[in-house]
């Protein structure tokens, strides 16, 4: 085990391979250690981690025994994500308790939340038009008695909060943004120059169909590739190792149309340099703007104009093809791992030498 002056854990969750990604970034900061752990629920679509434990285990006392040794053992800090506990289950639904264990034993915590494990619906449907979240939708209520659940631990627990998309400030004004981090190589090797094929091709990854407005973009997207327009793809089930090719592919991306952000998918396609649609809001852009002086470099679309806004990138491909060379040098500008190591070091020094 590193012997470091700071030996970081980030887990449980690895959301899109995020806890990996940030343990790797925070390993770059001089004296720092990190590892990424991570509840393995699916083998098929896992990301890479430095330890893991399977769905089978997480209840059995020897490894929650085991878990808990180690960690307070070999870790000064814990970065606890989704706050989702990371010891065991032990019954608990969150890592409240988890987090007393790891105070006690003198490891400092923070905590980091995604998206839905934070976003309120009620503030998300208030402000925009087209939001995904209805009342009475057995989602949207799952998520509103989560959301508020964890907003109350937030001001009970008075730890250091980090959100990986900046649309959650509006959530959690205190926490502090930590950009999402991507590897750009293998999405800039598997991109092929654009508008090359027979018709441009057009490419939807709905991870979460309700919450990206996957049932409009179908639709929409669909009645272009019968007009012969376009030709539309819609991906599922594809291991994420696979879709650098997939992205590199297409010509287009569409991300999402409701929720007013951009996040790993959509960095993703920019660092491929592929031509990125999306609902990122005024709000939001304006946000990355004061926080980084850089513009997001997504087209803007909602369900009223996706339409519109893709026939005009297909019919000036010219056009469009620049819009897409500002993808690459952005993402690696903010999501390479350099500007989240910054923000990591200013609570793993702070912490270090108190």
């Amino acid at each position: 085990m590193a012997t470091t002056p700071v030996r970081l854990l980030v887990g449980p969750t690895n959301s899109a391979g995020q806890g990996y990604q940030w343990a790797r970034a925070a390993r770059t900061i001089p004296g720092v250690a990190a590892d990424a752990f991570a509840l393995h629920r699916s083998a098929a679509f896992r990301f890479a981690d430095d330890y893991g434990v399977p769905q089978a285990w997480w209840n059995q006392s020897r490894w929650t025994r085991a878990q808990r040794e180690h960690v307070v053992s070999n870790y000064t800090h814990v970065l606890v994500e989704s706050l989702r506990p990371l010891l065991g289950y032990g019954g608990h639904s969150d890592a409240a308790a988890d987090i007393a264990v790891l105070q006690a034993a003198g490891v400092d915590v923070a905590l980091l939340f995604h998206g839905s494990d934070i976003r309120l619906p009620s503030r998300h449907a208030a402000r925009e038009r087209f939001s995904p979240f209805t009342p009475g939708d057995d989602l949207t209520d799952k998520l509103e008695v989560q959301a508020r659940r964890h907003a109350e631990l937030v001001e009970t627990l008075g730890l250091p909060v980090f959100v990986s998309t900046p649309d959650l400030l509006i959530d959690v004004p205190q926490a502090q943004w930590l950009p999402v981090v991507i590897d750009p190589a293998p999405w800039a090797a598997a991109a092929r120059p654009l508008f090359t094929g027979e018709r441009p091709i057009v490419v939807h990854v709905p991870s979460s169909a309700k919450l990206k407005g996957t049932a409009r973009i179908d639709e929409v997207l669909t009645g272009l590739h019968e007009r012969g327009l376009i030709e539309y793809r819609r991906i599922t089930g594809v291991p994420h190792a696979e879709m650098p090719t997939v992205i590199g592919a297409a010509d287009i991306v569409v991300d999402q149309l409701g929720i007013g952000l951009y996040g790993v998918a959509a960095a993703e396609a920019l660092a491929a340099g592929r031509i990125v649609v999306s609902y990122v809001g005024s709000d939001l852009r304006s946000r990355v703007r004061s926080l980084t002086g850089r513009e997001v470099p997504i087209v803007e679309a909602d369900d009223d104009t996706l339409s519109d806004v893709v026939g005009d990138l297909v019919a000036d491909t010219e056009t469009a093809a620049a819009q897409a060379a500002a993808g690459p040098e952005f993402v690696a500008e903010l999501h390479d791992g350099r500007r989240a190591a910054e923000v990591l070091s200013q609570w793993l020094t702070v912490k270090e030498t108190l």
